[in-house]
C-alpha cells in the first residue's frame, strides 16, 4: 500500500509547489516524533513561563509544552497563575469563579491536592486552575511576612506527599511583574521565556531578566533562565530570521533550535477547551511544540546540573 509520503511525492513530486513541500514536510516530522522515546529527568524539573509582555505565546506555549510532555510519558503538573484563566481553557478545566483554584491555594484554605483537575485529553497533565477570583490574590496577601513564598510552600508540601512522581511543573504566569509572578519564580527553578519574532518584543526582555536577577539576589539563588523559544515565527520574513539569530547571538544556549510558527491551528484550539497537540496533532503548530517540548526534555541532565552549581555557589 502507498504510504502518505508517497502519495504526496507522487503527486507533487517534480513540481516547486510550496503547498506540496510543507505537507512533505510536516509528514515527515510527524513520522520522526512518533519514533522518539522522550527521556525523563532524573528529578522534578521546575519551570515557570513568564514574560510581562503580553501576546507573545506565553500561556499557547505552556499550555501546549505541558501536553507534548504528557503525551509522550511525562507526568505533568500546571498551574495556571494568570486570573484570566487562559491556560485552565485550553486543557478542559473547570474555573468559573468560586470554583476550587489556585487562589483557594495561595490563601491557605485549599491545598493542590484538593484543587488540581485531570486534563480530559492527557491521564498524566494535571491542571490547577485559576479564576477571576485570583485578582484579587495580590492585594489580599501584600500584608503577609511570607507573602513570596506562599506558592511555594504548596507545591513543595504537594510533591512531598503527592503519590506520584511529577518530571514536570509548570507555571503559566499573568503578562506582569507583580506578586504573582514573583510567587512563581520563588516556586521555580528556572524560566522559559517565550519570545515573540518581532523587534519590539525584544524591548521588555531586558526589564524582565533584570527582575529575575533581582528574584535570585533576594529570594531564590538558584533561580536560572534555561529556556527562550522564539513564537510567532515566519520563516518567509527576514524579520523572523533576523530576531531569531539576534537571540540566539546574545543567548546561545538557551534559545531552542526549534520555532513556533503562526498557524490558525494554534489559536482555533483553546476555542475548543483544547491544546493544539489534542485539536490538530499532525499540524505544524502541533509538531513545532511537541520539537521544542523534545529538545527541553533532552536538555534535563545540562539544566540541572546548571541548577546545582548555582546551588553551590551560594
Amino acid at each position: 500500500m502507498e504510504s502518505a509520503t508517497d502519495t504526496i511525492k507522487r503527486i507533487f513530486g517534480g513540481s516547486s509547489s510550496p503547498l506540496g513541500a510543507q505537507i512533505a514536510d510536516e509528514s515527515s516530522r510527524y513520522r520522526a516524533l512518533q519514533k522518539v522515546t522522550f527521556p525523563k529527568p532524573e528529578r522534578t524539573r521546575m519551570i515557570a513561563v513568564a514574560n510581562q509582555k503580553g501576546g507573545v505565546g506565553k500561556t499557547t506555549t505552556a499550555v501546549n509544552v505541558s501536553s507534548a510532555l504528557a503525551q509522550y510519558g511525562a507526568r505533568v503538573l500546571l498551574i495556571d497563575m494568570d486570573p484570566q484563566g487562559n491556560a485552565s481553557t485550553a486543557l478542559g478545566a473547570r474555573h468559573a469563579s468560586g470554583e476550587p483554584s489556585v487562589y483557594d491555594v495561595l490563601e491557605g484554605r485549599m491545598s493542590i491536592a484538593d484543587v488540581k483537575q485531570t486534563c480530559p485529553d492527557f491521564e498524566l497533565l494535571d491542571v490547577v486552575p485559576a479564576s477571576i477570583d485570583l485578582s484579587g490574590a495580590e492585594l489580599e496577601v501584600a500584608d503577609m511576612a511570607d507573602r513570596n513564598v506562599l506558592l511555594k510552600r504548596a507545591v513543595d508540601e504537594f510533591l512531598e506527599s503527592s503519590e506520584h512522581h511529577y518530571d514536570y511543573v509548570i507555571i503559566d504566569c499573568p503578562p506582569s511583574l507583580g506578586l504573582l509572578v514573583i510567587n512563581a519564580m520563588c516556586a521555580v527553578t528556572e524560566m522559559l521565556i517565550p519570545i515573540q519574532a518581532e523587534y519590539y518584543a525584544l524591548e521588555g526582555l531586558g526589564q524582565l531578566i533584570n527582575t529575575i536577577g533581582l528574584v535570585q539576589e533576594h529570594f531564590n539563588p538558584a533561580l536560572l533562565v534555561s529556556t527562550m523559544l522564539v513564537t510567532m515565527f515566519d520563516k518567509r520574513t527576514l524579520l523572523s530570521r533576523e530576531v531569531h539569530e539576534e537571540v540566539k547571538k546574545h543567548y546561545p544556549t538557551i534559545v531552542l533550535d526549534t520555532t513556533i510558527p503562526r498557524t490558525v491551528k494554534i489559536s482555533e484550539a483553546p476555542s475548543f477547551n483544547q491544546s493544539v497537540i489534542a485539536y490538530d496533532p499532525r499540524g505544524m503548530g502541533a509538531i513545532s511544540y511537541c520539537e521544542a517540548a523534545l529538545e527541553i526534555a533532552r536538555r534535563s541532565p545540562t539544566v540541572l546540573q546548571a541548577i546545582d552549581a548555582r546551588r553551590n555557589e551560594n
